[in-house]
């Protein structure tokens, strides 16, 4: 199936006052995140992938161990990784669900913890990635970091909240600060009711 460039959830400018411009979304989304689907199509077009579903072409052209992953799996898990990006933030602060919350502090011993964890993950990635909050494959919470456009489902763990911590997401707002983007992103950005329904169905 081809690869299509979802809309955002929200208006361009809607996470203005919460730490992420319009100039930002304008140059993640509409630049970057419609780069890796329009070189996606490119690439399964005419081979087996073509028919697949986005999930088994993330799956299926990851090489473990590989010093570079080849150029299907990298846009393929870059728009992956993106559609769920826009779906785990949200205009207004929103309310950590308290099952999320009793879930943090049991993993983590706070949410504060979790926090912590989080950022610091994002903030020891060397180079591109991304950091994101799992359900394991044992079913426990755990935080990792991934480089480039390595996500969760190359592990066969579920993605509940993840932060790109690729220069193009944070360099508009917070030019090489990119512990600050990362608070930021947790404190203002997150949907917290996104997060929590991930959970719930995982």
């Amino acid at each position: 199936m081809a690869f299509e460039l979802p809309d955002l959830p929200y208006a361009h400018d809607a996470l203005a006052d919460l730490g992420m411009s319009k100039e930002t979304l304008e140059y993640h989304h509409d630049l970057h995140h419609k780069a890796y689907v329009d070189n996606g199509n490119k690439l399964i077009d005419g081979t087996d992938w073509a028919g697949k579903s986005l999930e088994d072409i993330i799956k299926g052209t990851y090489e473990a161990g590989a010093v570079a992953q080849n150029g299907i799996f990298n846009n393929a898990s870059q728009h992956w990784n993106h559609c769920q990006f826009w779906e785990m933030m949200g205009p207004g602060k929103s309310a950590m669900p308290s099952e999320l919350e009793a879930r943090l502090k049991d993993a983590f011993g706070s949410v504060d913890g979790f926090k912590e964890q989080f950022s610091a993950a994002g903030a020891g990635q060397f180079g591109s990635g991304w950091c994101w909050l799992v359900v394991d494959t044992d079913g426990t919470l755990k935080v990792t970091k991934t480089e480039n456009g390595v996500n969760p489902l190359c592990f066969d763990q579920t993605a509940l909240l993840g932060c790109d911590v690729w220069e193009h997401s944070y360099y508009i707002d917070f030019r090489n600060k990119r512990p600050a983007y990362l608070t930021n992103f947790l404190d203002n950005l997150v949907n917290w009711e996104n997060v929590a329904e991930r959970l719930a169905n995982a």
